[in-house]
């Protein structure tokens, strides 16, 4: 007679919607993600958002801090968030924004609501710039955050505009003909600020 595997009986997981309306937390981005230990993003977000209480609306693009807060049925957010593909996030809150103060404008919502865009280097330096100085240029009021790691790091650490020079990744392997990226970091900073943003 053969022995047949048992498989574990996994419950349906549409309760935790009705249930999670009960838990609370006091930091916006919950206990339970899947960060790296020692990760400076977590507290970065939570003393952040805590400043707006639950009147944020929050976005982050594919990265890091998607991936590892925000898998499907689990999640670390306690307030509202959106994931959006890696070059938008700047542009998607933006609209955001618009629709709010729209509605606002005629009398549809009246409390005060801000918005955060929390992004990585990738998604701010190269893929997400255009949508960045985009938001910037058309003065939306949205918080923006870019944790740099200084490189790709969700996807295996490759080079980004924001490694720095002689730095060693998958894609600038330090020998005897290259000794690391030989490009210098571009300075993000002056680049905003040469938005002159009020």
């Amino acid at each position: 007679m053969s022995k047949r595997k048992k498989f574990v009986n996994i419950p349906v997981l549409t309760h935790l919607a009705e249930e999670s309306k009960d838990w609370t937390y006091e930091n916006p981005l919950a206990p339970g993600h899947r960060m790296c230990p020692g990760c400076s993003i977590p507290p970065i977000v939570n003393m952040t958002l805590l400043e707006y209480g639950k009147d944020v609306v929050t976005g982050s693009n594919t990265g890091c801090l998607e991936v590892t807060t925000g898998v499907f049925p689990y999640t670390a957010w306690t307030v509202p968030w959106i994931h959006v593909a890696f070059e938008n996030n700047p542009a998607v809150l933006s609209g955001v924004e618009a629709a709010y103060k729209a509605f606002k404008k005629k009398g549809k919502i009246d409390k005060e609501i801000h918005f955060v865009s929390i992004n990585g280097d990738g998604g701010s330096y190269d893929i997400g710039f255009q949508s960045l100085s985009g938001a910037a240029e058309r003065n939306h009021n949205i918080l923006y955050i870019c944790y740099n790691n200084e490189g790709y790091q969700n996807t295996g650490y490759q080079r980004s505009s924001a490694t720095p020079i002689g730095a060693f990744t998958k894609t600038t392997p330090v020998g005897s003909k290259v000794v690391g990226k030989e490009e210098k970091r571009k300075d993000l900073t002056l680049i905003m600020a040469a938005h002159e943003i009020p």
